[in-house]
């Protein structure tokens, strides 16, 4: 590869928006009639600033700059070429904020994902595909999520121009009214072209880490996720659609995480995923015991003893789907809730956030993490590994409202009022974790990826990474500070202290949970 053509791939470009607010009205139609934009006449009155961060994000990166501001300007035609198909994946994780709290503190905005259609549109020529797939969590409404989104108004303006129409794609195969419980699932399509298979085998983060037999995946059969990661078997079904696109755009939220410290592109894989239970998220019991569940000594021995009870009629009563089983558990609770938790007989909430791996101390989910990035650059179609990238990659991370605190699933919003992007998605997200206050070699999968001798994701070192910022020459050059916050999000509860830039790691005990 080209010097400059490396150089490009690791430049990461930020936008600053002038109001952390995004456009209401759908389709989210620009408010400005830029030379190059294709579907004239449909302009709204309302201000898009999303739209104009994320065409001067090209701009910055320095994408077709010659043809910039003429009619001829195509920043995505290096990557994208007439006839290909394109994947968006967005973060649709859920479709409603738990706490009532903004959506899209947790899920990736709608109008930051039409301004990146349109320009893939542009590209495409009037032949290929494009596509907005993800695999949500579970319990996502996608009909909701669609209602939230106004998505299938976009795709109703695209329909009514020649060229590519916007394919909207749930990949999930069932999702669940509510817990992950038989009697609430409802079956999916799923991914219409199926998925692929990926054996990471000794390449695997996971492989020799041990405890197989006390893993945790997704949900409450915890065998079949045993099964997939068992000695040199460390399997993942990863979606068709996705694997098969010549080029995929990530549009991940910027957000905290419980279980890896950020979730950005590589953590946002797990929507690539169409069996999440494939997914190693924990090891049970505390380090002390060979797992990374919870903390050594968070818990008094009432409270384990309680815990261990959870767990066994999780395996015992909910793992085999069977609905009698299930509704034995769930008189098991109810009688808890009502009595014997009155009794003062439980578990305390505060400590129930650091459960199931939700802490700096976890030791699965970055592995996990770093699997999937592995499988999503280095698998081919046949779910065999190579040694070059087998498909192209852009991101644009939608930080316009973040999300901090207890994240990734009911944060407060953190209204922040950045885009950021790149065609590398470490790059990208090195530079995303470090913007929002913490130090990136703090997390062990961006340590482990930048020193990964058997793959190749175009860094090495911070130093690799060129930050083009104009409005501020303190973000441009975030990764050599090691002093400032910049947005200064809070990390969820069980990483306090142990992530952010500046900051020598506090004890556990210490931190405010």
């Amino acid at each position: 590869m080209p010097r400059w053509e490396q150089q490009r791939k690791n430049t990461v470009a930020v936008v600053r928006l002038g109001k952390p607010a995004y456009p209401e009205t759908a389709p989210y139609n620009p408010s400005e009639p830029y030379p190059e934009y294709p579907f004239a006449g449909e302009l709204s009155g309302e201000e898009n600033a999303v739209y104009r961060g994320v065409r001067r994000l090209f701009f910055e990166l320095g994408l077709d700059r010659e043809n910039y501001e003429t009619p001829r300007w195509n920043p995505l035609g290096h990557l994208i070429k007439p006839g290909m198909k394109v994947v968006i994946n967005p973060n649709f994780v859920l479709s409603r904020h738990k706490e009532g709290k903004d959506l899209f503190s947790i899920i990736t905005h709608p109008a930051v994902l039409r301004a990146i259609a349109d320009y893939c549109w542009i590209a495409l020529k009037g032949e290929g595909r494009l596509i907005i797939a993800d695999a949500p969590q579970y319990d996502c409404n996608f009909q909701e999520l669609l209602e939230q989104t106004q998505l299938p108004r976009v795709a109703e303006l695209y329909a009514r121009f020649p060229g590519p129409a916007l394919e909207l794609l749930d990949l999930r195969s069932y999702w669940s009214r509510g817990k992950h419980f038989a009697s609430q699932k409802l079956p999916l399509p799923g991914d219409p072209e199926g998925h692929i298979t990926v054996n990471l085998g000794r390449k695997s983060a996971l492989y020799g880490k041990g405890h197989d037999d006390k893993l945790y995946g997704a949900v409450y059969d915890r065998d079949e996720t045993i099964r997939h990661h068992r000695g040199e078997t460390h399997e993942y079904q990863l979606s068709r659609t996705i694997l098969g696109a010549d080029v995929v755009i990530s549009v991940p939220k910027l957000k905290v995480h419980k279980k890896v410290g950020v979730t950005l592109n590589a953590k946002g894989l797990v929507g690539t995923a169409t069996n999440k239970n494939y997914l190693v998220h924990y090891t049970l019991t505390s380090p002390r015991e060979g797992g990374d569940q919870y903390p050594d000594d968070l818990f008094t021995p009432l409270e384990k003893r309680l815990m261990k009870m959870e767990r066994w009629m999780y395996d015992h009563f909910l793992s085999s789907g069977n609905r009698f089983l299930e509704y034995l558990h769930r008189s098991i609770y109810a009688f808890h809730n009502t009595f014997t938790k009155r009794l003062g007989i439980k578990v305390q909430e505060e400590k129930r956030w650091l459960d199931a791996g939700n802490w700096y101390g976890n030791d699965s989910a970055w592995r996990m993490t770093v699997d999937l990035l592995r499988a999503f650059y280095f698998a081919d179609l046949d779910g065999r590994l190579r040694d070059t990238q087998q498909r192209a990659t852009f991101s644009v991370i939608d930080g316009v409202v973040g999300g901090e605190n207890k994240g990734p699933l009911v944060p407060d919003p953190q209204p922040s009022g950045v885009l950021l992007g790149g065609e590398n998605l470490v790059a990208v997200d090195l530079v995303a974790t470090r913007l929002m206050g913490f130090d990136p070699l703090k997390l062990k999968m961006y340590k482990t990826v930048l020193e990964d001798l058997d793959f190749d994701f175009g860094v090495r070192s911070l130093d690799d990474i060129e930050v083009v910022c104009a409005t501020d020459r303190a973000w441009q050059n975030c990764l050599q500070n090691q002093t400032d916050r910049f947005l200064d999000y809070k990390p969820f509860p069980g990483w306090k202290g142990h992530i952010e830039i500046g900051v020598k790691e506090e004890l556990f005990e210490d931190a405010d949970v």
